[in-house]
């Protein structure tokens, strides 16, 4: 592979997963400072995104299926579904959830979407449990225990709102990626992610107007925040990790991708001087090693199908591909804000 196209892509995909996870602390900004509505920020991040998306699309891209995925009701219908129950219930419960609680426990919570994921394809006896699931499993569980409860048992260091929002988002997180795959198949994702995250927040438009801020008021400092919110966090962020897959292995865009939930810690913790315990930080190291098992063990997952016939894990390992946070894109899609 030509050496300065790779460190281009190695390049895009750390400055698009750091910004996915910067996204989310200067969101965290917007409603501590400026007592930002979450309704209006997940609607307007979402529509401003969202086309520019598309405009990326139409004027690099092929052009025709901005339109083309409209032409067809067995691609317009699951695009609208992707939208609402994917797009807008994973920008909307990772916001929530740091609403009510720090944009690193719901980044983190929102990364359990991959052992939900394996849950559902176990119950569907479409994959076999092996060890490393199990380890996989089993960091998730005991780094979400740590993270919540700062390692004492009778009182939580998270408040329940936010964990509840967060564990929400993983579960809109583990749908987003196993429902776009079939639209993806046929589609570029910038013309897949750009409509759903512009059919988003057409929807919650209907329930807050953008023009409409609310109780909270910007000065032009908060207007910055907004503007990298939108642009650096959301449009940029995925638009670069998705270009990066042009000269990266899937499985080093996924590792280069746990910089998000690292990313999202550190801002919170250094930036906005979120207390943080020893057990808390020993619970985001279980779950950032578990996200590294999963990209780790791409290959071997994939051979593995091959001999037992079922279904390919790549829908489990590739999940922060699909991401958007999306932040995300997200991974995806990637990723997924």
């Amino acid at each position: 592979m030509n050496r300065p196209k790779r460190r281009t892509g190695l390049l895009l995909v750390i400055i698009g997963a750091t910004l996915w996870g910067l996204g989310g602390t200067v969101s965290q900004k917007l409603f501590q400072q400026y007592s930002v509505d979450v309704n209006w920020l997940v609607a307007i991040r979402l529509l401003i995104a969202g086309l520019l998306l598309l405009t990326v699309q139409y004027l690099l891209k092929d052009r025709a299926q901005i339109i083309g995925v409209w032409k067809k009701r067995r691609t317009a219908l699951p695009l609208i579904i992707f939208g609402l129950l994917g797009m807008l219930a994973v920008q909307y419960t990772y916001m929530a959830s740091i609403h009510h609680g720090n944009a690193a426990v719901a980044t983190l919570l929102q990364y359990l979407a991959p052992v939900m994921i394996i849950f559902y394809l176990l119950l569907r006896r479409q994959m076999i449990l092996t060890r490393k699931d199990i380890l996989t499993v089993s960091l998730a569980l005991g780094g979400c225990f740590f993270l919540l409860t700062n390692g004492s048992i009778s009182q939580l260091a998270v408040p329940p709102l936010a964990i509840i929002w967060g564990v929400l988002s993983g579960v809109a997180l583990a749908f987003y990626t196993l429902y776009a795959v079939p639209l993806l198949k046929q589609f570029d994702s910038l013309v897949i992610v750009g409509w759903a995250m512009f059919i988003g927040g057409v929807a919650l438009s209907t329930i807050h107007p953008p023009w409409q801020m609310g109780e909270g008021s910007l000065t032009l400092e908060g207007y910055i925040y907004l503007g990298f919110v939108i642009l650096f966090g959301t449009m940029i962020a995925f638009w670069f990790y998705i270009e990066s897959l042009q000269s990266l292995l899937p499985k080093e865009t996924s590792l280069l991708g746990s910089l998000e939930p690292l990313a999202a810690v550190l801002a919170t913790v250094f930036w906005l001087q979120e207390p943080f315990g020893l057990f808390q930080w020993i619970g985001t190291a279980c779950i950032i090693g578990m996200i590294f098992i999963l990209a780790l063990g791409k290959e071997s997952s994939s051979k593995g199908n091959a001999r037992t016939n079922k279904i390919p894990l790549r829908q489990v390992n590739e999940w922060q591909k699909r991401r958007l946070s999306t932040n995300h894109f997200p991974s995806y899609l990637v990723s997924a804000f």
